[in-house]
C-alpha cells in the first residue's frame, strides 16, 4: 500500500438515502477538493479550517457543469480518523450523486479505496492497533446491543490495554531472566526461580480468563446457532412464530408441513440468536420431506444449542426416542409444549433420557414458558463463568487462538522452572508469549494477516 496517496471511496450504503458520503484521506485531499468544489461565497479552499464545513456545489473538471448542491468537511492531520487529512463530501443521497462524485474525485488524482483501506491507515498510522481494528467491523455488524457495547469496549482499547499491561510484566520477567542469565549468583538465582514461576501463573491466570470468556464473546459477534427439533406437530413452527412474534412458518394440523430448514434471526435479552426451525425428524416416503429431514440433521449437528420440543399431550413415540439418541452431549433445552392440554408423556421417562438437561413446561399457545425459555438461553451463554459487566469479553477466534498459544508457551516456562532447567530456556517460552500477544495487537504479524483482516471489510470504511 502507498500510504502517501489520496485515496478516496463512498462511504454510505449503496442505494437511495437521505445523504450520501464520498470520503477522501491522505495529503492532496484539500487540493483536490479546490478543483471541483465552488463555495457560495466563492472562498478558496486552501483557507479551510479544520473541523469546520462550507455549503456549495462539486463540478465536473471536464466541463465545469454542476454534479449536486453539497456541504463539504475538512479535518486537518493528525486529529482524524487516519491521521491525515480527511475531507468528506456530504451530496444527496441515491447512486447517481455520489458515483458522479466520486468519478470526479478520482479524475483529479485520488486513487480509490481498497476495502477498509480507511481504517488499515489509522492502524499504520498509529491511531489504533489491530484488535481495536478488527472491533470496527465488529460494531459495523454487531446485532444487538451486547455485541454493539463489546465491540465498543474492543474499539475504545479496553482488550488492547489488558493485553499491554500484561505484555509489560513479561518484557519486566525476561529482563530479570537476562540479567540472571547475564550475571549468575546461584543465591539470587535460587529465590528469582520461585518468584517468576510465581509471577507466571498468575498471568497464566489472566490469560486463562480472557479465554474462558471466548465462547460468550464469540456468540455476542456471530450469533448463537440454535435448532429447534422434535417429531411433526409437535409445535416448532409455532415456538418459531412466538419467538419472532410474527407468523414466519406456516401453522397447521398436518404432520411435515415444514419441509426445509427456515433460518430467522432473533435478539434474546441481548444476545443474537441465529434460530432454525426444521423439519420433523421422521421416516418419510416424501422425497421433498426426505431432503428437509437430511437438512435438518446438517443443521443439528453444526448448532451450538438445540432445543428439542416434546408433546405433553401425546405418549414418546419412537421418534422422540431416536431424537434423544442424537443429542449425547450436546448443549440442549428440552420444551415440553401444549402444557395447557391433558398429559399423556411419561415426564420420568423423558429425564432418564436427557439427564441433567434442562427442561421446560411450555405452551406456545398461552405463552407459558416463553420467559423461562429466554431466561435459560441467557444462563447458558453466560454460564455464570463471565458476567455481562465484565469488563471485557474476547470475541475474536483469532484472538482467542493467539491468546491459547501464549498460554501454552507461558505454562512450557513453569515447567521448565519447576524442572531447574536453564534460564535461557525460560526466556524462549517468554519471548514466544510476547510474540503471540504482539500478533494480537498487531506490533509483529504479518502482512498477509492483516490484508487478510481488511480484506473483510467494506469499501469506504
Amino acid at each position: 500500500m502507498h500510504i502517501d496517496d489520496t485515496v478516496a471511496a463512498i462511504s454510505t450504503a449503496p442505494g437511495e438515502g437521505g445523504i450520501g458520503i464520498v470520503r477522501l484521506s491522505g495529503e492532496n485531499s484539500l487540493d483536490i477538493l479546490n478543483k471541483i468544489f465552488v463555495s457560495i461565497k466563492n472562498k478558496d479552499t486552501s483557507d479551510f479550517s479544520t473541523f469546520t464545513m462550507r455549503y456549495g456545489h462539486i463540478i465536473d473538471p471536464s466541463n465545469n457543469e454542476v454534479i449536486d448542491e453539497v456541504i463539504v468537511s475538512f479535518m486537518k492531520a493528525p486529529h482524524t480518523y487516519t491521521k491525515e487529512d480527511v475531507v468528506e463530501i456530504n451530496c444527496h443521497g441515491g447512486v447517481v450523486p455520489v458515483k458522479r462524485i466520486l468519478e470526479a474525485v478520482l479524475k483529479c488524482g485520488a486513487r480509490l479505496a481498497e476495502p477498509g483501506e480507511f481504517t488499515k491507515r489509522a492502524f499504520l498510522n498509529g491511531r489504533i492497533d489491530l484488535s481495536q481494528a478488527e472491533a470496527v467491523i465488529d460494531m459495523i455488524r454487531a446485532k444487538t446491543d451486547s455485541s454493539m457495547n463489546e465491540a465498543l469496549k474492543h474499539l475504545e482499547g479496553k482488550l488492547s490495554n489488558k493485553l499491554k499491561a500484561i505484555k509489560d510484566r513479561l518484557v519486566d520477567m525476561m529482563s530479570h531472566v537476562e540479567a540472571l542469565i547475564e550475571f549468575p549468583d546461584d543465591d539470587i538465582e535460587e529465590l528469582m526461580y520461585g518468584q517468576i514461576e510465581n509471577d507466571c501463573l498468575e498471568i497464566s491466570k489472566s490469560l486463562e480468563d480472557l479465554i474462558v470468556s471466548s465462547d460468550t464473546g464469540k456468540i455476542l459477534r456471530e450469533g448463537l446457532n440454535t435448532v429447534i427439533i422434535g417429531k411433526p406437530n409437535v409445535g416448532k413452527s409455532s415456538l418459531l412464530n412466538a419467538l419472532l412474534e410474527e407468523n414466519r412458518s406456516i401453522v397447521t394440523d398436518i404432520p411435515g408441513t415444514t419441509r426445509d430448514v427456515i433460518l430467522e434471526y432473533l435478539n434474546i435479552k441481548g444476545i443474537p440468536i441465529n434460530i432454525m426451525d426444521t423439519a420433523g425428524i421422521r421416516n418419510t416416503e416424501d422425497e421433498v420431506e426426505k431432503i428437509g429431514v437430511q437438512r435438518t440433521l446438517e443443521y443439528f449437528n453444526k448448532a451450538d444449542l438445540i432445543i428439542l420440543m416434546l408433546d405433553y399431550s401425546s405418549e414418546l413415540s419412537s421418534e422422540d426416542e431416536e431424537i434423544f439418541n442424537l443429542l449425547g452431549n450436546k448443549n440442549a433445552i428440552v420444551l415440553i409444549n401444549k402444557v395447557d392440554l391433558d398429559r399423556k408423556l411419561n415426564i420420568s421417562k423423558v429425564k432418564e433420557f436427557v439427564n441433567e438437561k434442562r427442561i421446560i413446561n411450555l405452551s406456545v399457545k398461552t405463552g407459558e414458558g416463553l420467559e423461562n425459555l429466554k431466561d435459560e438461553i441467557y444462563a447458558m451463554v453466560y454460564k455464570g463463568e463471565v458476567k455481562y459487566q465484565s469488563d471485557v469479553l474476547v470475541t475474536n477466534i483469532r484472538h482467542k487462538d493467539l491468546l491459547i498459544k501464549s498460554r501454552t508457551s507461558l505454562m512450557e516456562a513453569v515447567n521448565t522452572l519447576s524442572r531447574q532447567m536453564p534460564l535461557d530456556l525460560v526466556s524462549i517460552d517468554l519471548k514466544q508469549c510476547v510474540e503471540y500477544i504482539g500478533e494480537i495487537t498487531g506490533e509483529n504479524v504479518h502482512e498477509d494477516i492483516i490484508n487478510r483482516i481488511f480484506s473483510q471489510f467494506c469499501i469506504g470504511k
